[in-house]
C-alpha cells in the first residue's frame, strides 16, 4: 500500500489533494468568475448553493452514522457558529475560505486519525491538520502574489487557518460526542 496504511487513508489524502488542486487550479479564473456572478446578481446564490451542498454532504454522512442526541447537539451548535461567522463576513469571496480550507482541514485530520488508528505514531492529529491546512493556505497566497490581478493578503491566510481550526475542531467535537454516546 506504499505510504498509506489503509485504503481509507489513501482515499482521504486523495480527496484532500483533489480539493487543494481545485482551489489552486481556479486561482487565475476565480476573480473573473466572481465578477461575472456579481454582475448578474448571482454571487450570493452561488455561494449559498455551495454551502447547501456541503451541508447536504454532512447531513447524509450524519444520517448514515445514526447520530445520538449529543452528536446532533454538537452539529447544531457548530452549525450556528458557522452561520454567525458567515453572516459577519460581508465579502462573499472571504466566506469561501471557510468552506474550502475547512474541507481540506477535515480531510487531512481524518487521514491522520486513520493513520493513527492503524497503529502509526501521529502526534496531535488536530494540531498537525491545522498546521498543514495553514501551510496550504500560505502557499495559496504565495501563488496569488505572482499572478496578475491577484495579490498576497495576510488576512486570507488567517481565514484559511481559522477555517481549518473550526472544521478540525468540529471533527474533534463530533468524535468526542460519538465516544461519549458509545460509553454511556
Amino acid at each position: 500500500m506504499g505510504s498509506f496504511f489503509s485504503d481509507r487513508e489513501r482515499r482521504l489524502w486523495l480527496c484532500a489533494l483533489v480539493v487543494v488542486a481545485v482551489i489552486y487550479g481556479t486561482l487565475g479564473v476565480a476573480p473573473g468568475l466572481a465578477g461575472e456572478l456579481r454582475e448578474r446578481g448571482l454571487l450570493e446564490a452561488a455561494f449559498g448553493l455551495g454551502v447547501v451542498l456541503v451541508g447536504a454532504a454532512v447531513v447524509t454522512q450524519g444520517i448514515r452514522a445514526r447520530p445520538g442526541g449529543a452528536e446532533v447537539a454538537v452539529v447544531l451548535g457548530l452549525g450556528a457558529a458557522f452561520l454567525l461567522m458567515f453572516t459577519r463576513m460581508t465579502i462573499p469571496e472571504e466566506r469561501t475560505h471557510l468552506v474550502e480550507y475547512g474541507i481540506v482541514g477535515v480531510f487531512i485530520y481524518e487521514a491522520l486519525v486513520e493513520r493513527a488508528g492503524k497503529g502509526r505514531r501521529v502526534p496531535a492529529p488536530p494540531v498537525l491538520a491545522v498546521l498543514a491546512t495553514g501551510a496550504l493556505g500560505l502557499l495559496d497566497e504565495g501563488i496569488q502574489a505572482v499572478l496578475p490581478n491577484r495579490y498576497f493578503d495576510v488576512r486570507d491566510i488567517l481565514f484559511n487557518v481559522l477555517a481549518g481550526t473550526m472544521a478540525v475542531g468540529c471533527s474533534v467535537a463530533l468524535g468526542w460526542a460519538r465516544r461519549w454516546r458509545r460509553s454511556g
